[in-house]
C-alpha cells in the first residue's frame, strides 16, 4: 500500500510539474470561479467572443515564441503587426486592392520585417533585444507616416468573415489557430529543420559543432515571427472590420505571457503547442472576467504584468529545482 501510494504521488507530481496541465488546471479554476460571480461569463455570446480574441493572442505568443525557441526575443512583433494592419488598410482603402491582394501585402511585409531582424541579428552579431528594439522605432515611424494616426475603415465584408462568423459554435479564428498549432508540434517533433531550430536554442555552441547552420536557424525562426505577427494583425482586421495604426501596441506582454505560460522556455529549446492553446484562454478569460466583476480596467495592464512576472518565476523556480535534483541523484550514483 505505501509503495503505490508513492507511486500514485510521484505520478501526480510529474503529471502538474508538465506545464500544459498547469495551465488546463488554471483554467478550469478560472471558468468556476468566473462563472459562479458573473451570470453572463459562462454564455454562448461571451465563450464565442473569448474564442475569437484568444486565437489572436495564439497568432501573437507563436510569434514571440519562435524567437524565444532560438533563445532570442522580439520587441518589434507588435509594429510588425502594425505595418502588416496599414499595408493591408492602406492597399485596399487607397489602392483599391482586393483583399487577397491586400493580404499577401501584408503577409510580404510581416515576413520581410522578420527577415530584416533575422539578417542583422546574425549578420552584425547583435543581441536580439538591441536590434528588435531599435527596429521597433523604425516600424513605429513607418506606421505613423504612411497613415498619418488615421484608421483605414473602408474593408470589405468579405474580408471579416473569417474574424466574426465559426463553425460548429467556434470561431473559424480559434480554428485556425489549433490548426496551426497542430502543424507547428509536427514540424518541431518530426522535421529535421524543427529539430535544428530546437537544437539551436538548447545550445547554440552544440548545434553549431554538431554541424547545424545556427544562423540560417535564427533567420528562419525571426521569419516566422514576423509571418505569425502579419497573420495576427491580418485577423485583428477580420474580427474589428478596421484596421487601426495602433494594432500591435500591447502584444508585446501579451506575447511573452502566453508563450512563457504555455510553457515556452526562456532559455530556449521548448515549445509546447498544447500549453501555448490554453494560456491564450487564460489571458483572455482574466481580461474578460476583470470586466465582469466590474475591476478597474486601468490596472489591466498591472494584472498582466504579475501574471508574466509570477510564471517567469515558476519557470525559474522549476529549473533550479531540476538542477538541485540532477545534483542529487549524482552525488547518489558517485556514494553508490
Amino acid at each position: 500500500m505505501e509503495k503505490g501510494n508513492k507511486v500514485n504521488k510521484s505520478q501526480l507530481k510529474k503529471l502538474f510539474a508538465r506545464s500544459e496541465v498547469t495551465v488546463i488546471a488554471a483554467v478550469l479554476a478560472l471558468g468556476i470561479i468566473f462563472t459562479a460571480f458573473s451570470d453572463s461569463f459562462f454564455t454562448a455570446y461571451n465563450l464565442f467572443n473569448m474564442g475569437r480574441t484568444a486565437a489572436i493572442y495564439i497568432f501573437i505568443a507563436i510569434g514571440q515564441a519562435l524567437v524565444v525557441i532560438v533563445g532570442g526575443m522580439n520587441l518589434s512583433l507588435g509594429y510588425i503587426g502594425g505595418m502588416t494592419v496599414v499595408a493591408a488598410g492602406y492597399s485596399m482603402q487607397v489602392l483599391g486592392l482586393p483583399p487577397v491582394a491586400a493580404v499577401l501585402a501584408g503577409l510580404a511585409v510581416g515576413v520581410a520585417a522578420g527577415c530584416i531582424n533575422g539578417v542583422i541579428i546574425t549578420t552584425l552579431k547583435l543581441n536580439s533585444f538591441v536590434v528588435t528594439l531599435a527596429t521597433s522605432f523604425i516600424f513605429t515611424g513607418l506606421i505613423n507616416g504612411i497613415s498619418q494616426g488615421y484608421p483605414y475603415n473602408e474593408i470589405p465584408e468579405s474580408f471579416t468573415f473569417l474574424g466574426r462568423e465559426g463553425f460548429l459554435g467556434i470561431p473559424f479564428l480559434l480554428w485556425m489557430a489549433a490548426i496551426a498549432l497542430l502543424i507547428l508540434g509536427y514540424f518541431f517533433k518530426y522535421t529535421v529543420t524543427g529539430r535544428r531550430i530546437l537544437s539551436t536554442g538548447g545550445n547554440v555552441e552544440a548545434a553549431r559543432m554538431s554541424g547545424v547552420n545556427t544562423n540560417k536557424m535564427i533567420i528562419l525562426a525571426n521569419v516566422g515571427s514576423g509571418l505569425f505577427a502579419a497573420i495576427a494583425g491580418l485577423l485583428w482586421i477580420s474580427r474589428t472590420g478596421s484596421a487601426q495604426p495602433s494594432t500591435g501596441v500591447d502584444w508585446m506582454v501579451i506575447s511573452f505571457a502566453v508563450a512563457v505560460i504555455g510553457g515556452t522556455a526562456l532559455k530556449g529549446g521548448v515549445f509546447n503547442p498544447i500549453g501555448v492553446f490554453f494560456a491564450g484562454f487564460l489571458i483572455v478569460m482574466v481580461k474578460n472576467g476583470l470586466v465582469m466583476l466590474n475591476a478597474n480596467i486601468y490596472y489591466e495592464q498591472a494584472y498582466l504584468g504579475l501574471i508574466l512576472l509570477l510564471a517567469v518565476s515558476l519557470d525559474s523556480i522549476k529549473s533550479i529545482m531540476n538542477s538541485r535534483k540532477l545534483k542529487q541523484e549524482l552525488k547518489k550514483k558517485q556514494q553508490a
